[in-house]
């Protein structure tokens, strides 16, 4: 038997997974690591956390299922994106710590860009639209706010990566400085039709070439790593988000996943020809093997989207376990009209507006918690929704499915709201990482343990179909008021 090691390093843990021949993933451990918070609004990492717990949590899991370094045919690597590590390449040693993608300290440069006019520019050559949210400012912050940064940049002396290359040349004993295309994608310097670091972003940003990794695709030999004696091959890297698009088997033009999580990721394959979003979404690149031709996604986030059940625990005190939200939610037939807009820090796609906040419309004498509750949990379908229709628009094509990953998925009620009010069925597999499989499968392909991708996807166990029953005239109606819902929400902070 052989096996593929899958490294999952998200923002607040290490995760390993071990996955065998048959797609099944037979172990998986993590390993939390301290999270830094200089000021208000900064977020950081120290990368040696980074390296050690992740290299650590992979050590243990041999040891934990007595698998030997020969039996592994290949590792890969799916990692929390945009954040920014800078280290020196003779003593490997990071000149700071790692500056997280949640971190804010540059959004004041983001402004000043946008009154610059760059925007259009950012997006036309990148996909995104400008943030702190990604790495480019995060290098330029540190290259100026690091004493001696800048210089020795210039001289050659420093090595940019995002999470996912700070791993591999950790692994491979400083031997590569690589990346792949979805995670260079998402630094505000890769120039999504051209396929190649942008010099025109590299100058706005004043960040040298020779910090940069090379860019290879997503299944492809990165690298090798010792492993008491044996030399395994590092095959396969994608960001999260595109790792579950890929683990989920959406490798064709229209079908797309959404991640149920805090907050909810949705990404809809687009194919070989670029998308321009006009609603608000991100263009990225999917994640594709070697020799593939590059496949775009466009994405989309909901900033609050398992958080509203939270919210409903915590500070309302409506139920003692997130759990109990969909018990409450079939106690009453429907929401006794009451809508719920949960923008607690604005609201994204396709609206962006960052002074709209939360609001409870259509509360009547009759309104019990159980419709408070009951609408909540539409909210985070209502939003999901927004998110297709605006993908729907961009591409002029109709979403195949939905397939769904995530915490939230496990709801029922939420999962069977989400296909009525999308008329479109919405498919959950029986197994959740999808991320951590996504990468397994993208190495394990590179190596040759399985042959063909689509094959995969169609053998993929599905653990539940929702297929939409609402009536169309009531799905019509419910989103004209939930609309109505949203337009009350815009703008509050500036009233």
């Amino acid at each position: 038997m052989k096996y593929i090691i899958a490294l999952d390093q998200g923002t607040t843990s290490s995760r390993v997974a071990l996955v065998d021949e048959q797609e099944n993933i037979t172990a998986i451990l993590s390993r939390e690591f301290p999270q830094i918070y200089p000021e208000e609004g900064w977020v950081e990492h120290d990368p040696i956390d980074i390296w050690s717990s992740q290299y650590g949590v992979m050590m243990e899991l041999l040891a934990k299922c007595n698998i030997e370094a020969k039996d592994v045919a290949a590792i890969g690597i799916t990692n929390q994106r945009e954040t920014t590590v800078v280290w020196d390449k003779y003593t490997g040693k990071p000149v700071y710590n790692a500056i997280v993608w949640q971190c804010r300290r540059t959004a004041d440069r983001i402004i000043r860009l946008k009154e610059q006019g760059y925007a259009d520019l950012i997006q036309r050559k990148t996909g995104l639209i400008p943030d702190a949210y990604f790495s480019a400012s995060k290098i330029e912050w540190i290259l100026d706010n690091v004493e001696g940064a800048r210089e020795r940049a210039e001289r050659g002396d420093l090595l940019f990566g995002t999470v996912d290359t700070w791993l591999v040349w950790k692994l491979t004993g400083g031997k590569k400085h690589v990346t792949d295309a979805t995670n260079a994608s998402r630094t505000m310097l890769f120039n999504i039709d051209t396929m190649a670091w942008d010099e025109e972003l590299l100058d706005l940003f004043r960040i040298p070439r020779c910090m940069l990794p090379e860019v290879k695709s997503s299944g492809e030999i990165f690298g090798y790593t010792n492993v008491n004696g044996v030399e395994i091959p590092i095959a396969g890297i994608a960001g999260d988000q595109q790792a579950a698009l890929f683990g989920q088997g959406c490798y064709e033009k229209g079908e797309g996943k959404n991640t149920y999580g805090t907050g909810c990721f949705l990404l809809m394959n687009a194919g070989e020809n670029r998308p321009y979003s006009q609603n608000g979404l991100l263009t990225t690149l999917a994640a594709t093997l070697h020799g593939q031709k590059p496949q775009y996604a466009l994405e989309g986030s909901v900033f609050i989207g398992g958080a509203i059940i939270q919210w409903l625990r915590d500070e309302m005190r409506f139920f003692t376990d997130s759990h109990d939200a969909e018990y409450y939610a079939k106690k009453v037939p429907d929401t006794g009209g009451v809508y719920i807009v949960p923008a607690f820090t604005g609201i994204g796609a396709p609206y962006w507006d960052m002074y709209a906040r939360g609001t409870i419309v259509g509360i009547t004498r009759g309104t019990k918690r159980e419709h408070i509750i009951r609408a909540s949990q539409e909210s985070i379908a209502f939003q999901s929704a927004d998110l297709v229709s605006a993908m729907e628009r961009d591409t002029g094509m109709p979403l195949k499915s939905l397939k769904v990953d995530g915490g939230a998925s496990r709801d029922g009620f939420l999962m069977q709201f989400q296909a009525d009010i999308l008329g479109a069925e919405v498919i959950k597999p029986t197994s959740h990482e999808t991320t951590a499989l996504g990468v397994a499968r993208l190495a394990g392909l590179t190596v040759g343990l399985w042959t063909d991708a689509k094959t995969l996807a169609a053998a993929q166990k599905t653990d539940k179909r929702y297929l939409p029953e609402m009536p169309a005239d009531v799905r019509e109606e419910k989103l004209k008021k939930w609309h109505r819902a949203v337009e009350r929400s815009l703008g509050w902070e500036l009233d």
